[in-house]
């Protein structure tokens, strides 16, 4: 009996924490698709509609840091309680803005509010949660989050279908007030992370010694190199499978999905490895660099189309799976109270690669000529080739002679993202 209300506490525990970080990644990407709609009523460029979504983000990025200091020194509960209504209702609140400004400053709250998740929920995850399950555990919450990412662009469209945009953000704002409801309902069930008196001896392992410690170091490193090449297969591996191996588009956009479906997949099969053998760096380090090795071969290598899809849907599965017992190890490194300000702080990794891949990206598509005067992996040179110069045959008056002119019509906007 005790085994069984045991597993029902911590069932609870995970629903709870899972619900509202399905919300927190949901409210990230339920946006884009109200775009066209806020065009039209707020009469802004889409550059303009951009930048809500990049204060949003990048609110939740800076902040997580700070918030993982707070819920160290103050316990997890309250600051999970209060994002979560200042999230929800900063999004419902979008559903009555009469002003583009109103929609930037809303973005900004709902990116305070969104910050707390990650540290808050893995402090109470440790503490709450039976050590012979936190594998699982951590895994459900990944599972969420990205379920949230998935289902929100379509959601919000079929929402705005159905009720417009203005119903659509109420809708899905007054969602997470009963995800609150039931956080304040079962708080008692919510045990923040073990802590232990502060001494001055270990003045290390507190604050930003602790962050800069080089293990955190290197975990933040790895979690934002980890971002920095998930970003770039989903920008560039549809472009990449057609233009230079001659995939169809079809076939292109199915292998980007089954790479994401497999990493989704192997997200829970981590957590079952993770709480099954304490060896957790070197399954990470191996499924990392057996991952790596199948992109490589991907990229370099023009494999059937079947083959493709299958080798991506296994990369795929092999770099979600190391994701928990990477999560599992960031846990076990931090010091105990410590749990916050550490998963916030890495955490704030991943939104940092993302930016950093996505800016690059940018970039290279606005100094294609100069770039095509540095050596590059041949990989992509059909790429680089598609947008040299070629010869045309020149129009009256021209004196019968050639002139070059490039494919793209468009001019090279030196020096913007130079630096």
């Amino acid at each position: 009996m005790p085994r069984s209300f045991a597993f029902g506490r911590d069932t609870r525990v995970n629903l709870l924490l899972g619900s509202g970080h399905f919300l927190s990644h949901f409210y990230q990407l339920c946006l884009p698709p109200l775009f066209i709609a806020w065009q039209q009523t707020f009469e802004v460029s889409f550059a303009r509609l951009g930048l809500v979504m990049a204060v949003m983000s990048g609110t939740a990025a800076v902040m997580q840091t700070p918030m993982g200091f707070l819920v160290d020194r103050h316990g997890a509960r309250p600051f999970l309680i209060g994002g979560t209504l200042l999230m929800t209702l900063s999004m419902a609140a979008m559903g009555f803005a009469s002003a583009y400004w109103q929609l930037v400053l809303l973005a900004l709250l709902s990116g305070v509010g969104n910050s707390v998740f990650h540290p808050a929920d893995y402090a109470i995850l440790s503490g709450s949660i039976d050590p012979a399950r936190l594998g699982r555990s951590f895994a459900f919450h990944t599972f969420t989050g990205n379920i949230g990412f998935a289902a929100a662009p379509p959601a919000t469209a079929a929402l705005m279908l159905l009720l417009g945009w203005r119903g659509a953000l109420i809708f899905v704002g007054l969602l997470g007030l009963p995800v609150a409801a039931t956080i304040i309902w079962q708080s008692r069930i919510l045990i923040d992370q073990a802590r232990r008196p502060q001494r001055r001896a270990a003045e290390h392992q507190r604050g930003a010694g602790l962050l800069l410690s080089p293990s955190v170091l290197m975990f933040f490193a790895f979690f934002m190199v980890s971002s920095m090449a998930g970003a770039g297969i989903q920008s560039w591996l549809i472009t990449i499978l057609h233009q230079v191996h001659g995939v169809t588009l079809g076939a292109a956009s199915s292998a980007l999905t089954g790479y994401m479906v497999g990493q989704i997949g192997g997200v829970l099969l981590g957590g079952w490895v993770a709480d099954r053998t304490a060896r957790h760096l070197p399954f990470v380090v191996v499924l990392t660099i057996g991952a790596a090795a199948i992109l490589l071969l991907v990229a370099g290598v023009a494999l059937p189309q079947a083959a493709t899809i299958g080798a991506l849907f296994i990369g795929g599965l092999m770099t979600g799976a190391s994701r928990t017992p990477r999560d599992v190890m960031v846990k076990d490194a931090a010091p105990p109270g410590q749990i916050g300000k550490v998963f916030g702080f890495v955490s704030s990794g991943m939104s940092l690669g993302g930016a950093i891949i996505r800016h690059d990206h940018r970039c290279g598509e606005e100094t294609r000529t100069r770039a095509g005067r540095r050596s590059r992996p041949a990989a992509i040179k059909p790429l680089v080739r598609r947008w040299r110069p070629r010869r045309v045959p020149s129009r009256a008056g021209a004196g019968g002679r050639g002139i070059t002119r490039a494919r793209s019509e468009k001019p090279s906007r030196r020096g913007r993202c130079a630096g």
